[in-house]
């Protein structure tokens, strides 16, 4: 997976850390997009949470590093907190540190999920499908549309089927990530007309993600997905 650092840790598993941060966004005067600091937490959790699970990790820790203030420990904690309900892992513990010797005009935070596991890599194999859940969102799209975003319960639920690999797609969006996956193929935009997606466009907080599998699996993910499901025509 490419942002998870995979370090040993006995014969059988190995820790599998990922991470991610935000900025200017949150409830300061200078910040770009407002919003509670709980949703703030929930996001940047969900990015490296996605990450690690679909690495091969089962999460066992959460740090939290907090560049808001003091006051607003509380409620980034929650947001975290509310990301753990929804993959029923509540019993994980959350720590970290506040910068509170020298007060930002924005805020910021950076986030760590620290997990144990087996690393896997999520590559297409011959004959199996690919498909894009949720749609890729940036900024306020992310609050306005949240109806659209792949949830993590519907994450976790793909992850438990045996042979579906899943990818979180960031920044860059999906034909970059489809790319980090198989660096042979040619994927141009216009060869994905029957997608009803953008698929070059940012995917913020990781609001959809590429999920490949055999194909009689398809159904099945459709059945749990509903909406979400974005079928890909891949060329090789």
């Amino acid at each position: 997976m490419r942002n998870a650092i995979i370090i040993p840790f006995d014969k059988d598993e190995k820790l599998i850390i990922t991470s991610d941060n935000s900025g200017a966004i949150g409830e300061k005067e200078m910040d770009a997009v407002k919003v509670g600091y709980d949703i703030v937490s929930y996001y940047s959790f969900r990015v490296a949470v996605m990450e690690c699970m679909a690495a091969g990790g089962t999460p066992i820790s959460v740090l939290l590093h907090n560049f808001c203030g003091d006051e607003e420990w509380g409620d980034l904690v929650k947001g975290i907190e509310n990301g753990l309900s929804e993959l029923d892992m509540e019993h994980i513990p959350v720590s970290g540190s506040t910068e509170s010797n020298f007060p930002m005009d924005q805020s910021a935070i950076g986030l760590v999920v620290i997990g144990k596991g087996n690393p896997s890599q999520s590559l297409l194999i011959d004959g199996y499908e690919a498909a894009v859940i949720g749609s890729p969102l940036v900024g306020p799209e992310v609050i306005a549309q949240h109806q659209k975003i792949a949830s993590l319960p519907i994450f976790k639920r793909l992850l438990q089927l045996d042979g579906v690999s899943v990818w979180p797609v960031g920044s860059k969006g999906i034909l970059y990530e489809l790319k980090q996956i198989n660096s042979k193929w040619e994927v141009q935009p216009n060869e994905h007309e029957d997608s009803d997606i953008d698929l070059g466009k940012p995917a913020g907080p990781s609001t959809c993600f590429i999920a490949t599998y055999p194909s009689e699996l398809r159904n099945t993910i459709i059945d749990i997905t509903g909406s979400l499901y974005h079928p890909l025509n891949l060329i090789t």
